[in-house]
C-alpha cells in the first residue's frame, strides 16, 4: 500500500513538473488577445479590412490605411 501511493505522488509532482514546463515555454499564451477577427489564410492571417485591393500599389494602400481611425491598426501589416 505504501508503495502505490507513492507511486502516485510522484507521478502527480512528474505532472506538474511537465506543466510548468510547458507554461514557461509560452506553450500555453493566455495572453493573447481572444476577439473574433475575419482573417484569411491566403494571406498570411491579415484581415479583410486590411488586405491590398487587386491592383493597388503597397505605397499608395498604406497611405489610404493611415487616413482612417478605423484601419490605422492595419498599418501593422506592412512593414
Amino acid at each position: 500500500m505504501e508503495i502505490k501511493g507513492k507511486v502516485v505522488l510522484y507521478g502527480a509532482l512528474i505532472l506538474v513538473v511537465f506543466l510548468l514546463l510547458l507554461f514557461s515555454l509560452g506553450v500555453f499564451d493566455l495572453s493573447k488577445n481572444k476577439t473574433i477577427q475575419s482573417v484569411s489564410k491566403e494571406t498570411g492571417g491579415i484581415p479583410e479590412k486590411c488586405q491590398i485591393p487587386e491592383g493597388q500599389e503597397i505605397d499608395s494602400w498604406k497611405e489610404h490605411l493611415g487616413h482612417h481611425a478605423e484601419t490605422k491598426d492595419c498599418l501593422k501589416y506592412f512593414n
